[in-house]
């Protein structure tokens, strides 16, 4: 069960957590996504919140409809690296925008990283 973020929208962070499924290879290329009911189950989430999951992850190059089928993910051997980099990327830069509003500099910041084991 994901815990979910007030600041996010609700289908942004469905749409992440797939993505990490598909990155940790617990869904691999060519896997069927669950149905869109069965997506609404899994995160409590509204079935129209599940079509819009699957439209964003359409619309990134994540998966494909194939009618009466399901939702599938793209076979394409450079998909799991490219998620994989965005979304270091995504949080990376969210990351330093919090370090940086807590008043430290880029140099306070790597030194932290370098601290921590």
């Amino acid at each position: 069960m994901i815990q979910f973020d007030p600041s996010l929208p609700i289908y942004l962070q469905v749409v992440n957590a797939l993505k990490k499924e598909i990155i940790a290879g617990r869904i691999g290329a060519g896997g069927k996504l669950p149905s869109g009911r069965d997506l609404a189950l899994m995160y409590r989430i509204n079935p129209n919140t599940s079509v819009r999951v699957y439209q964003e992850l359409e619309r990134q190059g994540v998966c494909f409809t194939k009618r009466g089928l399901g939702t599938f993910v793209r076979e394409d051997g450079e998909l799991v690296p490219k998620l994989r980099m965005e979304m270091a990327e995504d949080f990376l830069r969210s990351f330093l925008k919090n370090m940086e509003e807590l008043g430290f500099s880029r140099q306070e910041i790597a030194r932290k990283i370098l601290e921590e084991d």
